[in-house]
């Protein structure tokens, strides 16, 4: 169940529960936060709840912060699924045409409502990892599988300075 219980009914229950908050005012509590905040990232990318909304989750505090009020700012990122862009070529095609497939208009807002981008404000932005670039992806995958990404590249310079090495990174954003 996705509803909040009441605070009256939940003040000395020894049950451990999430507070929930809305816009900084506590709404409730509920006992399965993780479910509540899949859901509703689930339901924000499929555009059934504004993209606007967000969504950060305090395990330390249990506290759950939602926020819907205007003035916050937002950024634009490609959302990540198992280490692969959800955004294609198809996606890049149709903004470039200006259409999909089936002819029908194609603008940033449909890679929004189709869960490719997601607006992620400061608060939230410090709640997922982001991935600088796509190779970043593609090392983690390789790491992951495990095999060295560098192994068979001519240009790899082993007295260079590297970047930070990528161990167990399970990307959300890019």
């Amino acid at each position: 169940e996705w509803g909040l219980e009441s605070l009256e009914e939940n003040a000395h229950s020894a049950t451990p529960c999430t507070k929930v908050f809305v816009n900084g005012v506590w709404m409730g509590v509920h006992r399965d936060p993780a479910n509540l905040v899949k859901t509703i990232k689930k339901l924000r990318r499929k555009d059934d709840i504004s993209p606007e909304v967000s969504v950060v989750r305090d395990i330390r505090e249990r506290e759950l912060r939602l926020y819907t009020d205007a003035g916050r700012v937002c950024r634009p990122l490609f959302i990540v699924e198992n280490q692969q862009l959800l955004l294609t070529k198809k996606h890049i095609k149709y903004l470039n045409d200006g259409v999909d497939d089936q002819n029908e208009q194609y603008k940033w807002d449909q890679l929004i409502k189709g869960g490719v981008i997601e607006l992620l404000d400061a608060e939230e932005e410090e709640t997922v990892m982001i991935s600088m670039n796509p190779e970043d992806l593609e090392n983690s995958r390789l790491q992951s599988s495990g095999m060295d990404p560098h192994a068979n590249d001519p240009d790899f310079d082993p007295a260079a300075r590297l970047k930070p090495t990528i161990t167990a990174h399970t990307w959300t954003h890019c």
